[in-house]
């Protein structure tokens, strides 16, 4: 129940910061808390969009399957985003799947609360639109890379990405700090598992990263940016990792 809901993890999200406490016991009114184990799907492609959500703890993979029956990932959901916004694309249903890649926890509100949320909070309406802005951004560039970047480059920005959005400095190198597979980056990248596993492992043997079962750690971040931005490109890009944002 979200009564046992600390209200200072919520309040605390930036979705959240500006609400005085009795909007936010509003917004609590019609939440209702979402336990997801790993494998586990906050909703499937296809289902009626009855729910958006926010997500407190854990890490979610977006997975589409095309037409082709070909299954993509599409992109990640970290701590604090929202998720399931169906509603805001006035789609009836959601387009893809969300599925726990390990424990995680988030809250769920009715699809009709959507626009009574988007009315009462600004803040929560732009974080919203950007959100929606950003997604649209990432198809984009998504598409792109796959018309016109090797494999091999796509793969080096595919796990920049991910660096970039749950990176964590360990005595190795940068942890992708949720459990992630060859397969996964195979989907991400429209490759096959293959082609990754023979690309981490020339990697690996190059120093770039290290990996495992369901574990990637770049050992050697400019390396990879070099990689990513493509032959004869200097690597003028930011990790995005420091201490302090660890």
């Amino acid at each position: 129940m979200t009564s046992h809901l600390n209200r200072s993890l919520i309040k605390n999200l930036d979705l959240f910061k500006s609400l005085p406490d009795a909007d936010l016991d509003a917004v609590l009114q019609t939440a209702q808390v979402c336990r997801l184990a790993a494998g586990d799907a906050a909703f499937r492609q296809g289902e009626i969009a009855d729910r958006f959500f926010v997500l407190l703890h854990g890490h979610l993979k977006v997975v589409q399957v095309t037409a082709e029956g070909e299954q993509v990932v599409v992109r990640y959901v970290n701590p604090g985003d929202v998720f399931g916004i169906a509603r805001a694309m006035r789609r009836p249903d959601y387009p893809a799947s969300t599925i726990a890649v390990h424990e995680s926890l988030a809250l769920a509100w009715p699809s009709s609360e959507w626009d009574q949320f988007t009315a009462t909070n600004p803040h929560f309406a732009s974080n919203a639109l950007q959100t929606v802005g950003q997604r649209l951004q990432d198809a984009h560039t998504r598409i792109q890379e796959l018309s016109t970047e090797e494999v091999e480059q796509r793969v080096a920005r595919a796990i920049l990405r991910l660096v970039d959005q749950s990176g964590q400095q360990t005595p190795e190198g940068i942890l992708i700090d949720f459990p992630i597979t060859r397969q996964d980056i195979a989907e991400m990248t429209g490759t096959t598992l293959h082609t990754v596993s023979r690309l981490m492992s020339a990697w690996k043997d190059r120093g770039l990263v290290t990996s495992g079962r369901k574990r990637i750690v770049v050992c050697a971040i400019d390396d990879l940016i070099r990689l990513a931005e493509g032959p004869h490109t200097p690597a003028t890009r930011s990790a995005g990792i420091n201490a302090e944002s660890t």
